[in-house]
């Protein structure tokens, strides 16, 4: 009887289109060969067999990469994205900040206390004019 080893993670098996290869792969191979093909053919003979093959593998090369290379289910676009958002689109320094509650209910009534100081105060004044202004009127009408 013939056994069949499951992996234990499914979300790490991808879907084969053709020839074994998923539809990611085949998109980024035919890409690569519809670049590197005619870069080698039109640069063989000019710059010589071996020249021109090696210009057409390193032309291929990013696109096998994007085609093969994941780590920690992210692709290698997703990878540069990211690199590239934290290099120069986040601040480079970013501290570990709290949001403390209790340090912002502590403001709060402290902004009160001060504002009933500040009321308090005022009555005081405008009473203490009330009383000067009428003292001056008692000394007018006398």
């Amino acid at each position: 009887m013939a056994y069949v080893t499951v992996p234990k993670d499914l979300n790490k098996v991808k879907t084969k289109v053709a020839l074994n290869l998923t539809k990611r792969q085949l998109i980024c191979f035919s890409a690569a060969g519809l670049v590197g093909v005619p870069v080698y053919l039109l640069t063989r003979s000019t710059l010589g067999n071996d020249v021109a093959a090696t210009l057409m593998v390193m032309i291929m090369l990013p696109l096998f990469a994007f085609a093969l290379y994941e780590k920690d289910g992210m692709t290698l676009e997703k990878i540069i994205g990211n690199m590239v958002r934290s290099r120069f689109f986040y601040p480079k320094r970013r501290p570990y900040e709290t949001e403390n509650v209790y340090r912002i209910i502590q403001n709060e009534i402290n902004e009160r206390k001060e504002a009933a100081r500040h009321a308090k105060k005022k009555r005081r004044a405008q009473a203490a004019f009330a009383r000067q202004a009428g003292r001056a009127n008692q000394t007018e009408n006398h």
